[in-house]
């Protein structure tokens, strides 16, 4: 059986609790792909996945499902085959589409136990943490993972408390701003390192900053243990 280990270190209640655990996780590119991937072989056994975007050749050195062979095909169709692969009795629900103020209520975020918010839009993921926290889930987000190179640099904070990182600080002074913040507390996967680009990108039409799969992976898989240790804790 693929989760004889995690019984065997989790025991019998706990694995199936992760079985009987509904998570959507928003965003399935460097940060997020990691993250499905590690939830669904420790045993979480519902899980929605929602992003808008296809592969392309630009993904290929950080997202899990990305390959010259699936350049083009959407990122939720192609990780949510491979996930099946691992866990044929997977419930899982892919979304082509995207969290935006407009869709919000389309997602029934209410109906999870949690949320994992992954994605970079500066607006979309101000929308998502207002209406994650302001549910009955608990809810996880991954601060920015570009620019980044020192693996024993990415930390875990409360999103109050971050530092060091540019998203949440400009996360922050957006609800000041507009004087409505986020309904509880929620942990957060950031690192206080900042590089810069050495050479600009030329490749691509919109503007982007290096990444590296070491920093995206960790950061997925931080994530992903977060949710692992607060779900079996009930």
């Amino acid at each position: 059986m693929q989760f004889s280990r995690t019984r065997m270190l989790l025991g019998s209640e706990a694995l199936e609790h992760l079985f009987n655990t509904k998570v959507i996780l928003f965003g399935v590119g460097g940060v997020g792909s990691w993250c499905a991937e590690a939830l669904v072989r420790t045993g979480v056994g519902h899980l929605t996945i929602v992003d808008g975007d296809t592969v392309c050749a630009s993904n290929i050195n950080r997202q899990l499902m990305a390959t010259t062979s699936t350049i083009g095909r959407p990122k939720v169709e192609v990780l949510r085959e491979r996930l099946l692969d691992i866990n044929p009795s997977l419930d899982i629900n892919a979304i082509h589409g995207v969290f935006t103020e407009q869709t919000a209520d389309s997602f029934h975020i209410s109906d999870y136990d949690y949320v994992v918010d992954a994605i970079d839009s500066l607006k979309d993921k101000a929308h998502l943490i207002l209406t994650a926290t302001n549910s009955p889930a608990t809810l996880f987000s991954a601060m920015g993972a570009a620019l980044k190179l020192d693996p024993t640099r990415i930390s875990v904070a409360e999103f109050w408390k971050v530092r060091g990182c540019p998203l949440a600080a400009t996360l922050r002074r957006r609800f000041r701003s507009a004087k409505i913040f986020p309904t509880k507390k929620f942990q957060c996967v950031y690192s206080e390192e900042l590089l810069r680009n050495r050479e600009e990108n030329t490749s691509e039409p919109t503007r982007a900053n290096g990444s590296l799969v070491h920093i995206t992976g960790i950061s997925g898989f931080t994530l992903a243990g977060l949710l692992i240790q607060d779900a079996i804790s009930k």
